[in-house]
């Protein structure tokens, strides 16, 4: 029998030590391909400067463009009453604001949080969950939910969202800048082999950064059910609502790829616990059975 409180640290220091190495890895990766492909600090410098400001943006904005995304609706108390009433016990319990609830009008079962801080925050869910869920899963969810926003895990995901962004676009400014341009490491044998390597590291850092955030966001979710159980004392609660959610097939049509780990479950419902060590590195939720277990042993 597990305490959460000791899980909720455990996973916070893994968590920890996955960012850090994440940063390290930002870091010297950007060193490389502007060593490999010939630029000196500042034309890195300035390619960083509009990747961050493009990337920032979208982390700013990025409540409304997702709720735009997805279609979410506002709440209505009286229409969603047990999500409603659910939601303002437990910010209580929690001790944070009131999030904005939105509603996405959707047979398929899941929910998610975002926003760049607990005063910023939106929690959704889609209508399929609401009404095929009692109020006891409901609670489990939401509380699952307003532990991303209590622990931040809305601004981490924003931020680490914001470092795969950053890579992904300074690799690509600093290659197409390289393959256009002409430096002293164009001439002989070596130049070629530093500039294939140069090639390389930047195609594989937006991968490589990718696979981190996707295992971030595995490792929040395990977080985040420890913590939701904090708030409600009732684990079978949430187990009870993932097992559920574990049955329902139905993709949900206003998820997408850059989306997906936003939410409770796998939205785009095509992975299965049964996979091979490789696939499971790019799925953005933990194997619910995994999940289950953990709660069924606090």
């Amino acid at each position: 029998m597990k305490n959460y409180y000791k899980l909720v640290d455990a996973n916070k220091t893994k968590s920890g030590l996955v960012i850090f190495g994440f940063i390290v890895f930002i870091t010297i990766a950007t060193y490389l391909i502007a060593y490999v492909l010939g630029f000196d600090l500042s034309a890195v410098g300035v390619a960083l400067i509009i990747s961050g400001l493009l990337s920032f943006g979208s982390f700013y904005f990025s409540d409304s463009i997702i709720l735009s995304i997805s279609g979410a609706k506002e709440a209505n108390k009286r229409q969603h009453f047990d999500f409603y009433t659910v939601t303002e016990n437990l910010v209580r319990v929690a001790g944070i604001p009131m999030p904005r609830l939105y509603v996405i009008e959707d047979t398929a079962m899941n929910a998610f949080a975002t926003g760049r801080d607990p005063e910023h925050a939106v929690l959704c869910a889609t209508t399929g969950l609401l009404e095929r869920l009692n109020r006891t899963e409901i609670e489990g969810v939401v509380a699952h939910e307003l532990s991303h926003i209590k622990n931040y895990d809305i601004r981490l995901m924003g931020i680490v969202t914001i470092l795969v962004g950053l890579i992904t676009l300074l690799a690509d400014i600093l290659l197409r800048t390289r393959i256009r341009g002409k430096s002293d490491r164009d001439e002989g044998n070596l130049g070629a082999i530093i500039f294939i390597a140069g090639i390389v590291m930047a195609l594989l850092s937006p991968l490589v950064a990718r696979i981190i955030q996707l295992t971030i966001s595995r490792r929040r979710e395990f977080l985040a059910d420890a913590s939701g159980v904090s708030l409600t004392k009732y684990p079978e609660g949430l187990a009870s609502a993932l097992e559920k959610l574990s049955a329902d097939t139905e993709p949900l049509e206003a998820a997408n790829k850059a989306t997906a780990h936003l939410y409770i479950t796998n939205p785009l419902k095509n992975h299965k616990d049964s996979i091979s060590w490789f696939a499971n590195l790019f799925n953005t939720h933990p194997p619910i059975k995994e999940r289950i277990k953990a709660l069924r042993g606090l």
